[in-house]
C-alpha cells in the first residue's frame, strides 16, 4: 500500500482501487479510530462504489490505520487533516475529486472542502448540529477530554461511559490509544466557515446517531445541502444498505461545476 510525504513530513497511506474512468474519483476519509478497513470495506462502501465504476481512494488519517502515528498533540491540531487531503490530491495529480466523509472524517471533509476548490461535491456522515455549534464533535454528547481518559485508562472497566465506545474501537482496531488521545485533545472548540462551502453536498445522518443530532441545522447551514436520514447510531449507520445507495446515487450523479 502506498505512502507519501504529507505537508510536514509525515508519512501517510492511502489506497486507491482503479474504476471504469466514467465518474470523478471519489476520496473516503475515515472518522476517529477506526480505519480504511474499519470504516469503508468492512461496512460494504468500498465495494459498492467499485461495483458503480467509481474510482475510489482511501486515506487512512495521520495517527490512524498505517500512517505514521506521532504521540505529540501539536500535530494534530488546527487544520492538518484537511491540509493532508490537499497534500494527497498533490501526489496523486488530481484535478477534481469527490470527498466523502463520516465523522471525524466528516470534520476534515468540510474543513477542505472550505479551502480547496479541487473538491466537486462533498458527503458527509455522522455529524450534525455540533457543526454549527462547535465547529467538530458534538460537546453536549462527548467531550475531548473523556475520549482521552477513556484511551489512556489502564483499567478499562474505569473508562467514562461516553468513552467506551471510542475504547472499545481503538482496540478493536489495534489503534495507538496514545496517538489517539493525542488526536482527541488537539480538537479544541472553534468554527468552521460553512459558507465557503459551495458544491453540491449531501448530508447523511443515522435517526439514532446522537453525534449527529439535529442534521437538518448542518444542511440548511450549507447552501443547497440535501439530507438524508439513515436507520442506525453513530456505529450502525454507516453499515446501513441506505447508507450507500444514498451515497452512490448521490456520486454517480452529474454535479456540473
Amino acid at each position: 500500500m502506498p505512502t507519501f510525504a504529507s505537508f510536514d513530513g509525515l508519512r501517510l497511506n492511502y489506497t486507491v482501487w482503479e474504476g471504469d474512468g466514467a465518474h470523478h474519483p471519489v476520496l473516503l476519509q475515515h472518522g476517529f479510530a477506526a480505519d480504511t478497513n474499519a470504516n469503508w470495506i468492512s461496512t460494504g462502501v468500498v465495494g459498492a462504489l467499485r461495483k458503480a465504476g467509481l474510482t475510489v481512494i482511501s486515506l487512512d488519517a495521520r495517527g490512524h490505520g498505517r500512517s505514521e502515528k506521532p504521540h505529540d498533540e501539536a500535530r494534530y491540531t488546527g487544520d492538518s487533516m484537511a491540509r493532508d487531503i490537499s497534500a494527497l490530491l498533490d501526489e496523486l495529480g488530481l484535478d477534481e475529486v469527490s470527498l466523502v466523509g463520516y465523522s471525524m472524517g466528516a470534520i476534515i471533509a468540510l474543513t477542505a472542502t472550505a479551502a480547496d476548490k479541487r473538491i466537486r461535491c462533498l458527503a458527509t456522515g455522522g455529524v450534525g448540529s455540533g457543526i454549527v455549534d462547535f465547529g467538530g464533535v458534538d460537546l453536549r454528547v462527548v467531550k475531548p477530554a473523556e475520549i482521552a481518559s477513556a484511551l489512556l485508562a489502564e483499567d478499562p472497566t474505569t473508562v467514562p461511559p461516553s468513552g467506551v465506545p471510542f475504547r472499545l474501537l481503538a482496540d478493536a482496531v489495534g489503534g495507538d490509544r496514545q496517538a489517539l488521545a493525542a488526536v482527541a485533545l488537539a480538537s479544541q472548540e472553534g468554527s468552521l466557515n460553512l459558507s465557503a462551502i459551495g458544491v453540491p453536498t449531501l448530508i447523511l445522518a443515522g435517526d439514532q446517531d446522537l453525534l449527529a443530532a439535529e442534521p437538518e441545522r448542518l444542511a440548511a447551514a450549507i447552501a443547497g445541502a440535501r439530507l438524508v436520514r439513515i436507520p442506525g447510531d453513530h456505529m450502525t449507520a454507516v453499515m446501513s444498505p441506505a447508507f450507500v445507495e444514498a451515497l452512490v446515487a448521490f456520486l454517480t450523479a452529474p454535479h456540473p461545476r
